[in-house]
C-alpha cells in the first residue's frame, strides 16, 4: 500500500476545491484528488453565472431577501447574510485572477436576471459558459502549485478518537493509497447522478455524503433536492441544461398549443423559484402533455447562448425554430455535511465546502446562481481557518469505516436511479418513500462478499448510502417546503417544521427504525 503525506488534502476539483487550493497553496502543501479529470465537475457545467451585488441600484439586502424567499424561509439567516456580503469581494477576486466575465462595449459588466431575483445581478462569461471560464482560470493557477492526482477515487476517511487525519483511496491503477493530512477538505459536489435525468456531471454520485456519514459526521437537510425546470428533453431523456438565464432574457414555458403554463401559478410566472416551476412542468408531463420553452423573442439567441445552441443541435433540436422541448432534472442538493461558517464539520480536521456541505445558505431551495458564489465564499473562509490553525499530531491507529472488504451485493446504477426517479422524485408521498427506504435497506443488510474493491463498487455503495439517507430524510419531513414536496402533506407547516432540520449521524440511525421514520432528529 502506498503512503503519502501532505498538509492539506482536497477531495474534489469543482470551484470550491480549486478556490481553496488557490488560497492555500502558497502557504501549505496542498494535494488534490479527483475521481475523474480536473475539468469534470458541476462547476464546469454551470451556464447561468454567479450572483453578486455589483451596482449602485442593487443592495446586499435585496439579494439576501431574494435568497431567503427562494429558500422557503429555511435558510440560516446569519450565514446567508455573510454569503451575500462577502460574495461581492470574492467575485472581485475572480475578476482580479483573470476570469473573463462578459462586458458591455463601455466596459461595464454585462449583468442579467434569473429566476426569483429582483435585480439584474448575474455575471456571466462566454454567454452561457461561466463555470467553464472560472474553472479553466483556476486550474491554470492551481496546477502550478498543488499536487494533483486525477482518476483517484477516495474510498474512505481516516478517523480516530473523533478526529480526521487522512483518506484511503484507489489510484488510477486501482492500487490502495493512504494519504495522511493535517486538514482534509471534502469538495465532492452533490448527488445528482442518483437520478436518471440530471444536469450533473457523471462523477457526481454522492461520494462525499457517504464518506462523511461512514466517518461519523453530522449531515442535515438531505431531503431537499432541487430539480431544475428546463433540461433539454428528447424522447423522454435529458440532454443538458437550458440555463435559467434564457428565461431571464424573456423566454416562456408553453404547452403544445403555445399557451403559457406559468400564468396564474406564481406572481413571477416563468421566473418563479425553481421548485415551483419544476412542479408545474412535472404536472403537465404527468398528464402526457409536452412542455416547451419558447425562445422566439430572444434576438441573436445563438450568440448569447452558444453552449445551449451546440447542445440542441447535437441532439437534433434547431434553436432557430424558436421552440425547445424541456423537462425537469435533478440539479442541486441543498443538504449535505453540516458545517459552521468556516467550513468545519462535526469531526475535527474535516471540512466540507461547496455542494457537499450544508452551510444553511440555500434553505430548502437554492436561488439561481448562488452555488458558484457559495463555493468561493466558503473556500475563502475555510482557507483562513486552516491558515490560523495549530499543527495536529497524527494518531497511530485509525478506523476503516468503509464496509469495504465486506461490501453487500449491490444493485446496478440504473436500478438505483430508477428507485430514486419513481419514489424520491419531484413529487413524493409516504407510501412511495417507504418503498424506497425498504428497498435500500434490503441491500444494506444483505449478504456480503469478499470481492476486490473497485472504483465502480465504491460508486454504487456511495449511491446506495446517499439514496437511503435522502429517501429516509424525506420520509421524516411531514410537510412540503422548497424542493421537498409531498402529496400527502402538500402545504408548508411552519408551526411544526419552521427552521427545524433533520440531522443524520451514523451512530443515531443505522439502521433506521420505524420510530425514527416518524420522529425526526431536530436541531
Amino acid at each position: 500500500m502506498k503512503i503519502r503525506h501532505t498538509e492539506v488534502l482536497i477531495i474534489g476539483s469543482g470551484i470550491a476545491g480549486l478556490m481553496v487550493a488557490e488560497l492555500l497553496s502558497m502557504d501549505k502543501n496542498v494535494t488534490i484528488f479527483t475521481k475523474s479529470k480536473m475539468e469534470n465537475s458541476n462547476s464546469a457545467l454551470a451556464q447561468g453565472g454567479i450572483a453578486s451585488v455589483t451596482t449602485e441600484d442593487d443592495h446586499w439586502s435585496n439579494h439576501f431577501f431574494d435568497t431567503i424567499r427562494a429558500g422557503d424561509f429555511h435558510n440560516v439567516e446569519a450565514v446567508t447574510e455573510l454569503l451575500i456580503r462577502e460574495g461581492t469581494e470574492m467575485v472581485q477576486r475572480l475578476i482580479d485572477l483573470g476570469v473573463p466575465f462578459d462586458r458591455h462595449a463601455d466596459g461595464r459588466l454585462a449583468l442579467c436576471k434569473e429566476g426569483a431575483h429582483s435585480h439584474n445581478r448575474i455575471l456571466h462569461s462566454g454567454g452561457d459558459a461561466t463555470g467553464r471560464a472560472i474553472i479553466e482560470t483556476l486550474i491554470e493557477r492551481v496546477k502550478q502549485s498543488a499536487e494533483i492526482f486525477e482518476n483517484e477515487m477516495a474510498v474512505d476517511l481516516l478517523v480516530a478518537e473523533g478526529k480526521c487525519f487522512g483518506a484511503w483511496s484507489l489510484d488510477e491503477n486501482r492500487a490502495e493509497v493512504i494519504t495522511f493530512a493535517d486538514h482534509i477538505i471534502l469538495a465532492t459536489g452533490g448527488a445528482g447522478k442518483l437520478y436518471s435525468i440530471t444536469s450533473n456531471d457523471a462523477s457526481i454520485t454522492g461520494d462525499g455524503i457517504a464518506m462523511a456519514y461512514r466517518a461519523g459526521a453530522v449531515l442535515s437537510d438531505l431531503e431537499f433536492m432541487q430539480f431544475h425546470p428546463t433540461m433539454l428533453a428528447v424522447n423522454g431523456r435529458g440532454f443538458g441544461l437550458i440555463s435559467e438565464a434564457v428565461r431571464g432574457e424573456g423566454a416562456i414555458l408553453v404547452d403544445e398549443a403555445g399557451t403559457p403554463i406559468m400564468k396564474g401559478i406564481h406572481a413571477m410566472e416563468d421566473l418563479a423559484p425553481r421548485d415551483i416551476v419544476s412542479r408545474a412542468i412535472y404536472e403537465r408531463i404527468r398528464k402526457n402533455d409536452d412542455v416547451y420553452l419558447d425562445v422566439s423573442m430572444i434576438s441573436h439567441f445563438e450568440e448569447r447562448f452558444p453552449t445551449i445552441t451546440k447542445t440542441c443541435r447535437r441532439n437534433g433540436v434547431d434553436p432557430q425554430q424558436g421552440i425547445l422541448p424541456v423537462q425537469p432534472g435533478a440539479h442541486f442538493l441543498m443538504g449535505g455535511v453540516q458545517t459552521n461558517r468556516n467550513g468545519q464539520t462535526s469531526i475535527e480536521g474535516l471540512y466540507a465546502i461547496g455542494e457537499v456541505a450544508n452551510t444553511g445558505v440555500h434553505g430548502a431551495n437554492r436561488l439561481a446562481s448562488n452555488s458558484l458564489l457559495e463555493g468561493i465564499v466558503f473556500a475563502n473562509r475555510t482557507a483562513a481557518t486552516i491558515k490560523s490553525s495549530k499543527w495536529r499530531s497524527v494518531p497511530s491507529r485509525y478506523e476503516e469505516r468503509f464496509l469495504s472488504k465486506k461490501v453487500p451485493h449491490l444493485p446496478s446504477v440504473k436500478e438505483i436511479q430508477q428507485t430514486m426517479d419513481v419514489h424520491v422524485g419531484i413529487v413524493r408521498s409516504g407510501p412511495e418513500l417507504s418503498k424506497a427506504v425498504d428497498w435500500f435497506e434490503t441491500y444494506r443488510s444483505g449478504n456480503e462478499y469478499q470481492g476486490a474493491i473497485t472504483h465502480e463498487t465504491v460508486v454504487r455503495w456511495n449511491m446506495m448510502t446517499a439514496g437511503w439517507l435522502m429517501a429516509s430524510s424525506a420520509m421524516m419531513r411531514t410537510e412540503s417546503r422548497g424542493g421537498h414536496f409531498r402529496e400527502d402533506y402538500p402545504v408548508r407547516n411552519d408551526k411544526q417544521w419552521k427552521q427545524k432540520r433533520i440531522k443524520r449521524g451514523r451512530e443515531w440511525d443505522e439502521p433506521i427504525t420505524d420510530q425514527k421514520r416518524s420522529a425526526a432528529i431536530f436541531s
